[in-house]
């Protein structure tokens, strides 16, 4: 009895690809790529029974396009018009230019506090008539409680932006941008900053060569000579003058460290006096907050997330859900009880759904393709649709997409959510015709697909749904 579910699975692969389009099997024929690899669901939103369907229920990776099913969840929990907050202490006396104390900064976990952001915010300080601060800087990130992997964990590259775990005062995603500019007359290469931190040090030892401008990086390497603190950034290699500026982004210091560099920089920009030093603290119960700062709010944030792939803030709105839905702190766990909650609810089967993260950034997550389309179709059906669905690239126009669906035989409108690691290939989103929107998803999980031959098969999904009558 033991051995008949290997025998009916023995026979599912063998005809797994009687249920493709001849037009999708041959791509996958030409490309080598065995359609027990592949699950394929197409669907119109208003159609009962799917149109192709092709090892729906497999779980396989699907890379970043988990994040629509985050982000979605996010939007119908939370409502598009969900704020973050960032309060702001003065624990000490105030006289109106002067806080003889410290000031803190309390984060509930905002996942777009952009550099741009915190120099407003501190621009509202100095509006408030705040000159001197003669205490300390107060980082409080007690909100969450970060559960997650160390930053390097997931492929080793512990100072790449994507890698960033979350935190709930993240300040500009954690990162800097390093510009590296030729100065051919002085025969050297510069290196600037932004934002210019001064508690990182940047030990600039890239030569100036003369090779062609190409390669990896440019031929720059990036370490840090400190991999607990990351105060210490170290850029070598060489640079050919045949290059012109070019820009690395790294992430650098702690979450604590960066926030102070920052704030320490941008309160004297905008004319502001502080000569304090760093403390993690939580603000005393009962303190009052002199500003509450508000964020983009979450329609806006998810467009981010979903067009440009941002892991982080994916990762932000998990522990977000965690504390909305179980109360604080948020942690990583309670993020993805609120996920497969709000699933459940909603008549989605989970039980292919195994969720580390919500960004996708993992070779441990799990979806099915008829899950993909499940919450594809209830998101257009729900009164947010298009505020979701608004979030997604536009094929061959922005986003992830912005090179994809730009010319040849694809002409149709696509909002999609694209996925990629090694060995996987993801597209998941709608295709709109003249009569139905479509949601599909397709899903690659073969050697090599991240390469080439995931893109093709997902177009020659996305051209099959456009020659439907």
């Amino acid at each position: 009895m033991r051995a008949l579910p290997l025998i009916v699975l023995c026979l599912a692969a063998g005809s797994a690809s009687a249920d493709l389009p001849s037009e999708v099997q041959s791509v996958l024929t030409a490309l080598k790529v065995p359609a027990d690899d592949v699950s394929v669901v197409v669907q119109a939103v208003d159609a009962a029974e799917p149109a192709l369907s092709h090892l729906p229920d497999v779980a396989r990776n699907p890379a970043s396009v988990m994040k629509t099913v985050t982000t979605w969840t996010a939007l119908e929990s939370l409502g598009p018009t969900f704020e973050w907050s960032t309060e702001v202490y003065f624990l000490g006396p105030f006289d109106g230019k002067t806080l003889d104390g410290d000031i803190a900064f309390k984060g509930y976990g905002d996942p777009y506090l952009v550099e741009e952001e915190v120099w407003k915010m501190l621009r509202a300080l100095r509006r408030a008539g705040l000159e001197e601060i003669k205490g300390d800087f107060i980082f409080d990130d007690s909100y969450f409680t970060v559960d997650d992997d160390a930053p390097g964990a997931f492929d080793g590259e512990p100072y790449r932006s994507y890698n960033v775990v979350p935190n709930a005062l993240l300040m500009n995603f954690k990162a800097v941008q390093f510009q590296i500019v030729p100065d051919r007359d002085a025969g050297k290469v510069r290196v600037t900053t932004d934002p210019i931190l001064s508690n990182l040090e940047v030990v600039n030892g890239i030569k100036l060569g003369d090779g062609s401008c190409g390669g990896f990086q440019r031929g720059v390497s990036f370490d840090h000579a400190n991999s607990s603190t990351l105060d210490r950034a170290v850029l070598g290699g060489e640079y050919s003058r045949r290059c012109n500026a070019y820009s690395l982004s790294r992430t650098v210091l702690q979450h604590d460290t960066y926030a102070f560099g920052l704030f320490s920089a941008l309160w004297k920009e905008v004319g502001g006096k502080f000569s304090g030093k760093l403390k993690r603290a939580v603000v005393p119960p009962g303190s009052s907050p002199q500003l509450i700062w508000s964020s983009v709010p979450l329609a806006e944030a998810i467009r981010s997330i979903n067009k440009n792939s941002n892991n982080v803030m994916t990762r932000q709105l998990v522990y977000t859900l965690g504390a909305q839905r179980f109360g604080a702190p948020g942690t990583r766990d309670n993020g993805v009880r609120a996920i497969r909650e709000f699933l459940e609810g909603r008549g989605i089967d989970v039980a292919p759904l195994a969720m580390r993260n919500g960004a996708g950034l993992s070779r441990d997550e799990r979806v099915s393709a008829r899950l993909l389309v499940g919450v594809l179709r209830a998101a257009a059906k729900s009164p947010f649709g298009p505020e979701f669905m608004a979030s997604l690239s536009l094929g061959g126009m922005d986003g992830t997409m912005r090179n994809r669906f730009n010319g040849g035989s694809i002409k149709t409108v696509t909002h999609v959510k694209t996925g990629r690691l090694d060995d996987v290939s993801a597209l998941a989103g709608y295709v709109h015709g003249p009569e139905h929107t479509y949601a599909m998803a397709v899903i690659v999980n073969s050697k090599a697909a991240e390469r080439g031959p995931g893109e093709e098969i997902e177009e020659a999904v996305v051209r099959w749904i456009q020659a439907r009558p």
